[in-house]
C-alpha cells in the first residue's frame, strides 16, 4: 500500500455519487428518486403512489372511525385488508414481470450494487422493466406470503403514517440498504423485517398498556416510546437500531451475562444453548418451594454451568484433544497431559470435591444461620464474612496489580517488574518472586473467595422472600457469578458490602427492598457500563486530540471539526453515554472526530464463525506458535499479569516481524476461550509505521533502566491504544536471513561443493535401508510438493515390456522430475533408450536396427552381488539403481572424485550402528569388501553425472536451480528421475552439501571426519533443508523441527539469500488494546465497506495511525472485511 497524505478523499468521486444516491433510499425506506440518469415521470409517480399507499388506506380507516361510521376494531381491519390486497397486487406484478422476461432471477430481493448502477430502458408505466425496477420481488415464496400478511397487520395497527410508510415500502416494494448492516449478505431476506419489527414492538407495548390495569411503569414506557416512535426514521437512517439477527444475539448475550450470571459465548450455537439452559435454571428456582432447595440447586447449577462444558464431548469420546478443530503435533511443547487441559479423573475429582464442599457449606450455613435475626451489622451472621470479603478483595487486587508492567490503570511503571528482556532464563529467574505472589493470588481467588461469597449469599435475608421474579433471578445470577467470574463477583459483592457498612443500621429506601441478588445485578450492570464509558471517553479524546496533534492525520477540516466538537460537547458526551448504556460501539465516521452510536451487537463484533482467515505460506508460523502461546497465556491469565481478563478484551503480541492478535471469547471457572489471529508478515508502509510505534511502546515498558525517576516512571504512551502488560516465554521460530554474496559466488567454495556433495551422497546411500518402508530414513523432503498432489501410477509400456522379458525385473515407477515437461502417455515414466523397438506388422522396413552387442553391461545388471562380507548385504542398494545408461569408461574417468577414505570411515560408523557390538575383524571385512565399494562408486558417480556435477560448479544460478530441483537435462537424468527414492537422496545430498558450504563459510572448515559425520547426523535429525514453498517445509514447522534452512533468490536485488529458522523459547511482548477503540473502528469498517462500499485500498480510514493502530485493527477484522493470514478456532484452555 502506498501511504497517502491526510487529505486523501474519504470517498472517491464515484463512491460519493453512489453514496448520495443510496442514502436517500435508506432514509425513505427504498424509493429511488435520484437515479443519475433521465427516467420517465411515471417512474417517480409510481414510487410515490406506492410509498403513500399505507397513509391512504390507514387514513380511510381512521376517517371512518373519527366519523363514528365504524368502530375502532373494524376500521383497523378494513385498513389492514386494503393494505393486504395492495401488497398482494405488488407481489403478483413482480412475479409477472419476472416471468415475462423469461428467466427466474435468483438475485430477486438481494442487495446488489450493480443493480443500483444499471441504466434501465423504460417502455411504459407497467412494463416488466418498470415493475422490476420499482419492485424487484422476493427470493422465496414463503417470504411473499409472510411479508404480505405482515404488511396488512402493520397498516391496521399503525398510527404514525410517515414512519409506517417507510416501513411498509421496505417490507413490500423495495428493501433499502440499511446503514446498520450486520451480515455481508442477506441470504434469508431478514433485512425487510427489521423496520416493521420495531413498529410491532412499539405497538405491542401500547396494546399492553391499553388492555392492562394501570401500571405506572408501563404507562411511562408507553408514553416514552410514543415520542421515540416519531424519530424512528432518524434512528434507522443513522444506523442506531440493530438488524433482527444482531438484536437477537445481543439481547440473549446481555440477558445471559447480566440477568443470568453467564458469559458471552464463542459461537452463536453455544450462546443459544447456554441461554436456554440458564433460563431454565432461573425458572426452576422460581418454582422450588423450599429456600434450602433453592440454595442447593443454585449453588450446584451455577458451578456446573460455569465449567468448560466443551470438554464433556472429549470425555465421552475418550480422546486426548485439548483444542477442538485445532491441529497439534507430537513435537509440540504444550503440556496436554497437565492438569486442566482435558476432563480426566483428576479434573473430575477436583470438580466433584469443590461441588460437594460448596453445597455442604451453603446448606449448613443457610439451615443454621440463615434465619438468624439481628439488626447489628457486627452481630449478624454475615458480619465476619463482610470483612473477610474486603480483605480478600484487597489482597487479590494488590497481587494482580504487581504482576504487570504498569500499575494504576497503565499510568506508571511497575518497579517490581523485571528489567531487561535480553535473556529468557534471566527473565524467568527475576520473575520468580512474582510467580509466588501469583500462586497466592490464584489460591485466594479461585479456592477461598468463592466459598466466602457463597457463605455471604447463603445467609442473606432476601432468601425469605424468595417467590418473586426479581429475587429469583438475582439470586440465580449471584450464585452462578461466584464461579463464572470470581474476580468480578468479588468486586460487586465488596461494593454492596461497602454500601451496607456506609448505611450502618439505617434502612435505605428502595435499595434494601431489592434484595442482595438484585443489588449485585445492578452493581454489575452499572460497573460494566461505567468501564465502557471510561474506555469510550478515552477513545474519543484520542481521536479528537490526534486529529490535530498528529501532522500526518491533520486534515483541512480538522480545525472545523474540533470547533464543532468543542461547541457541541454536551451532545458528544451524550453520544458517548448512550453508546455505553446500550453497550454499542462508538462509531467514529471515517475514523474522524464525528461520533455516532453504532448499533448494538455481540461482543465478538462479527456474525460468522470464529476461525476464518486469508491464509498464505506465512500462516504456518502462527499456527505453530499458537499452541505454545496458548500455554503461556494460560499462565498469564491465571497470574493476572494481563490484568482483568473479560470476554471482549483484545491483546496484541509482538515478536520480530510477527503480530499476534488475541481476543477473549468467553470465560468461566478455571477456563478461558480465546481466538488467536496472525497479521501479515509482508509489511506495507502503513503496517510498518504502526509496527514501529508498537515497538516503541514495548521498549518504553520492558527495556528500561534499573532506577527510574518520576518522569521516567510515567507512561508517556498512556494515550496510545496499546498498554504493555507482560512478556511471555513462547516457543517460536526465530527468523534470520543472510545475503550470500561472497559465499555462493566464491570459486574456492564452489570447488569444495563438489567434494562435499559426494561425501553427503555417500553418507545418505550408506544410511539408506532397502527394507525401509518410508522416506523418513533419509530426510523429510517429499516429492509431493506440488499443487496437484501425487499422481497415480499407470501401467506403462515400460512395465509391459519388462514383464514380458524373462529374467528381467520390473522397472521402478518413480515420480516425474520436478520442473520437467512430460507427455501424458504410456511412455512417460521411462527413458526412450530403454524402449523396445516397435515391430511393424508384416513389414521388414521402416524401423532402425538395434545394436544389441554394444555395451552389454549398461543394459544388463546381475540381480545378485557376491559380497565378500555377509554383513555387506545390509548396505546393498536396489537393483534399479544400478542400471544407469552410462559408459564404464566415463565412470572410470571420474573415479578419483570418489572419496574412498570417507566411504570406509562412514561404513565403519554405520556398521557399528547396525550390528551393535561388532568385532574389529568384521568392521575390517566390511571396509575391504570391494564389491560393496564398487556398487557405491557406480551409483554415486552416476548420480553425480546425472545432475551435471561431474565438473566443478561455476555458476551460482546453476547451484540455485539444482537446489530447487530444477535439474537441467543430462544424459542420465531420465534414469535418475525414474527412481523416486534415489532422486530424492541425490537432491537431499546436494542440499546437505550446500548447507555444509554455508556453515563452513561462516564457522570455518570441518577439521575431522568425525565432525563431518556428526554434522550430517545433525542435519538429518534436527534440520529441514529445502525450500519455503515445499510441503515438507510446512510440515516441519508444524512438527517443530529445531532448525530449517532454505535458499532464496531476490530478483529485485539480484542476490541469493540464506534463511535459517531456529526454534527456541523467546519472549513475546503482550499488551492490552482499548477494546472500545477496536469495536468502534470495526463498526466504522463495517459501515464503510458494507454500506458505503468504500473498498478503496488507499482510503483514509485504513491509513497508518500510530495512536489508534488503525491499519492493524482493520487487518485483524474477520474476513471479508479484514484479512488476517491466520485465525485459530476457539481455543479452550484452563486458567486455574
Amino acid at each position: 500500500m502506498v501511504r497517502m497524505g491526510p487529505d486523501v478523499p474519504l470517498l472517491n468521486e464515484y463512491k460519493q455519487e453512489f453514496f448520495w444516491k443510496r442514502f436517500p433510499q435508506t432514509v425513505l425506506g427504498g424509493p429511488r428518486f435520484k437515479l443519475g440518469y433521465c427516467a420517465p415521470p411515471y417512474v417517480y409517480v409510481n414510487q410515490a403512489v406506492l410509498f403513500l399507499t399505507p397513509w391512504l388506506f390507514g387514513g380511510v380507516g381512521t376517517l371512518l372511525c373519527q366519523l363514528q361510521l365504524l368502530q375502532e376494531l373494524y376500521a383497523a381491519v378494513l385498513s389492514g385488508v386494503l393494505m393486504f390486497a395492495a401488497a398482494a397486487g405488488v407481489q403478483a406484478l413482480a412475479l409477472y414481470a419476472a416471468r415475462r422476461n423469461g428467466t427466474v432471477v435468483e438475485r430477486l430481493g438481494a442487495p446488489n450494487i450493480l443493480i443500483d448502477e444499471e441504466e434501465v430502458e423504460f417502455t411504459h408505466c407497467v412494463s416488466p422493466e418498470t415493475v422490476r425496477f420499482i419492485a424487484p420481488g422476493k427470493r422465496f415464496g414463503l417470504n411473499v406470503v409472510l411479508h404480505t400478511v405482515l404488511a396488512g397487520v402493520l397498516c391496521g395497527l399503525g398510527t404514525c403514517w410517515v414512519t409506517l410508510c417507510i416501513a411498509e415500502y421496505s417490507l413490500i416494494v423495495n428493501t433499502a440498504a440499511e446503514t446498520a448492516t450486520f451480515q455481508a449478505q442477506d441470504t434469508y431476506e431478514i433485512t425487510p423485517l427489521t423496520r416493521p419489527l420495531y413498529i410491532f414492538i412499539f405497538i405491542a407495548l401500547d396494546l399492553a398498556d391499553r388492555f392492562s390495569h394501570a401500571v405506572p411503569e408501563l404507562q411511562l414506557a408507553s408514553q416514552t416510546l410514543h415520542v421515540v416512535f416519531v424519530f424512528l426514521p432518524l434512528l434507522w437512517a443513522l444506523g442506531v437500531l440493530p438488524p433482527l439477527d444482531a438484536l437477537l444475539l445481543w439481547g440473549m448475550e446481555q440477558a445471559l451475562v447480566f440477568g443470568l450470571g453467564g458469559s458471552p459465548m464463542s459461537s452463536n450455537i453455544r450462546l443459544l444453548l447456554m441461554f436456554a439452559v440458564s433460563f431454565g435454571v432461573a425458572v426452576c428456582n422460581y418454582f422450588i418451594p423450599s429456600t434450602l432447595g433453592v440454595v442447593l440447586f443454585s449453588t450446584s447449577a451455577g458451578f456446573l454451568l460455569s465449567l468448560d462444558l466443551s470438554q464433556v464431548d472429549t470425555l465421552c469420546r475418550r480422546q486426548r484433544i485439548a483444542f477442538r478443530d485445532h491441529r497439534f503435533h507430537s513435537g509440540a511443547p504444550l503440556p496436554l497431559t497437565s492438569f486442566g487441559w482435558n476432563l480426566g479423573c483428576r479434573e473430575l475429582l477436583l470438580y466433584v470435591s469443590l461441588l460437594v464442599v460448596a453445597m455442604a457449606e451453603a446448606g449448613l450455613l443457610h439451615h443454621f444461620l440463615g434465619s438468624a435475626q439481628s439488626q447489628d451489622l457486627v452481630t449478624r451472621p454475615q458480619g465476619p464474612v463482610r470483612y473477610l470479603l474486603l480483605i480478600l478483595f484487597s489482597l487479590c487486587w494488590a497481587l494482580r496489580e504487581v504482576q504487570g508492567a504498569y500499575v494504576v490503570g497503565g499510568m506508571f511503571l511497575n518497579p517490581l517488574y523485571p528489567k531487561g528482556m535480553s535473556n529468557v532464563q534471566s527473565f524467568k529467574q527475576k520473575n520468580r518472586g512474582l510467580h509466588i505472589a501469583a500462586a497466592i493470588r490464584r489460591v485466594l481467588l479461585y479456592l477461598v473467595s468463592p466459598f466466602a461469597m457463597i457463605a455471604f449469599l447463603s445467609m442473606d435475608k432476601s432468601l425469605r422472600s424468595l417467590h418473586s421474579v426479581s429475587i429469583s433471578v438475582g439470586l440465580t445470577r449471584a450464585f452462578r457469578g461466584v464461579w463464572q467470574s470470581s474476580e468480578d463477583a468479588l468486586l460487586q459483592m465488596v461494593v454492596v458490602v461497602l454500601v451496607q457498612l456506609a448505611a450502618g443500621n439505617k434502612t435505605l429506601p428502595g435499595w434494601d427492598t431489592l434484595g442482595t441478588g438484585v443489588q449485585l445485578l445492578l452493581v454489575g450492570l452499572l460497573m460494566d457500563r461505567l468501564s465502557q464509558f471510561l474506555a469510550k471517553l478515552k477513545f474519543t479524546l484520542t481521536v479528537l486530540v490526534t486529529s490535530w496533534t498528529e501532522k500526518k492525520q491533520r486534515r483541512q477540516s480538522a480545525g472545523t471539526l474540533l470547533a464543532l466538537n468543542a461547541s457541541l460537547w454536551p451532545l458528544v458526551l451524550a453520544v458517548v453515554i448512550l453508546s455505553a448504556l446500550l453497550s454499542a460501539p462508538l462509531l467514529p465516521l471515517f475514523t474522524l472526530p464525528i461520533f455516532l452510536v453504532g448499533f448494538p451487537r455481540p461482543q465478538r463484533s462479527w456474525p460468522g464463525p470464529v476461525g476464518t482467515a486469508c491464509p498464505c505460506p506465512d500462516s504456518v508460523f502462527y499456527q505453530q506458535m499458537s499452541g505454545s502461546l496458548a500455554s503461556a497465556l494460560r499462565t498469564a491469565f491465571a497470574s493476572g499479569s494481563l490484568g482483568s481478563v473479560a470476554p471482549g478484551s483484545h491483546f496484541l503480541g509482538r515478536f520480530q516481524d510477527r503480530m499476534v492478535w488475541i481476543m477473549i471469547l468467553e470465560r468461566g471457572y478455571g477456563y478461558c476461550t480465546v481466538n488467536i489471529k496472525g497479521l501479515e508478515l509482508q509489511e506495507t508502509s502503513c503496517h510498518t509505521v504502526e509496527a514501529r510505534r508498537v515497538d516503541e511502546v514495548f521498549e518504553a515498558a520492558f527495556e528500561r533502566p534499573e532506577r527510574l525517576g518520576f518522569t521516567q516512571g510515567f507512561n508517556l504512551h498512556w494515550g496510545n491504544a496499546l498498554t504493555p502488560c507482560a512478556a511471555l516465554a513462547v516457543r517460536v521460530y526465530s527468523d534470520a536471513r543472510n545475503v550470500l554474496s561472497g559465499i555462493i559466488d566464491s570459486h574456492d567454495n564452489l570447488r569444495k561443493l563438489q567434494e562435499d556433495f559426494m561425501k553427503a551422497l555417500i553418507w545418505l546411500l550408506l544410511r539408506f535401508r532397502q527394507d525401509s518402508s518410508s522416506l523418513t530414513s533419509f530426510g523429510d523432503w517429499s516429492d509431493e510438493d506440488d499443487l496437484f498432489g501425487p499422481q497415480p501410477a499407470r501401467r506403462t509400456v515400460a512395465l509391459v515390456t519388462a514383464e514380458a522379458q524373462p529374467g528381467h525385473s520390473a522397472l521402478q515407477i518413480g515420480a516425474s522430475l520436478p520442473g520437467s515437461v512430460e507427455m501424458d502417455s504410456l511412455f512417460e515414466n521411462m527413458a526412450l533408450s530403454a524402449l523396445q523397438p516397435l515391430q511393424p506388422l508384416g513389414l521388414g522396413i521402416g524401423m532402425p536396427a538395434v545394436d544389441k552387442g554394444r555395451n552389454p553391461e549398461v543394459l544388463r545388471e546381475s540381480p545378485h552381488l557376491n559380497f565378500s562380507c555377509p554383513e555387506s548385504e545390509v548396505f546393498n542398494l536396489p537393483l534399479g539403481w544400478r542400471t544407469a545408461p552410462l559408459l564404464p569408461s566415463r565412470l572410470l574417468l571420474l573415479r578419483p572424485l570418489f572419496p574412498e577414505e570417507w566411504f570406509r570411515f562412514s561404513l565403519g560408523r554405520f556398521g557399528l550402528a547396525v550390528q551393535g557390538e561388532t568385532s574389529e575383524d568384521m568392521t575390517k571385512a566390511l571396509k575391504e569388501d570391494e564389491v560393496l565399494k564398487e556398487l557405491h562408486v557406480k551409483i554415486a558417480l552416476s548420480c553425480l553425472i546425472s545432475v551435471g556435477a561431474e565438473s566443478a560448479f561455476t555458476s551460482p544460478s546453476y547451484i540455485y536451480r539444482l537446489y530447487c530441483g530444477d535439474v537441467p537435462w543430462t544424459e542420465g537424468l531420465d534414469w535418475l528421475s525414474s527412481s523416486k527414492e534415489l532422486y530424492q537422496l541425490t537432491l537431499q545430498a546436494f542440499r546437505f552439501s550446500f548447507k555444509l558450504l554455508f556453515d563452513q563459510a561462516s564457522l570455518g572448515p570441518m577439521e575431522s571426519p568425525e565432525e563431518l559425520f556428526s554434522t550430517l547426523e545433525e542435519y538429518e535429525r534436527d534440520w529441514y533443508i529445502g525450500l519455503v514453498t515445499e510441503k515438507g517445509w510446512h510440515d516441519s514447522v508444524l512438527q517443530e523441527k529445531p532448525f530449517l534452512f532454505s535458499l532464496g533468490h531476490d530478483l529485485t536485488m539480484g542476490t541469493y539469500t540464506g534463511r535459517v529458522l531456529s526454534l527456541q523459547e523467546q519472549l513475546v511482548q503482550v499488551g492490552r488494546l482499548n477494546g472500545e477503540g477496536v469495536r468502534g473502528q470495526w463498526a466504522n469498517l463495517s459501515w464503510e465497506l458494507l454500506y458505503a462500499t468504500n473498498d478503496d485500498e488507499e482510503r483514509y480510514s485504513i491509513q497508518a495511525h500510530p495512536f489508534m493502530l488503525r491499519n492493524l485493527t482493520v487487518q485483524a477484522a474477520d474476513p471479508p472485511l479484514g484479512y488476517p493470514i491466520y485465525s485459530s478456532a476457539p481455543l479452550h484452555f484452563p486458567c486455574l
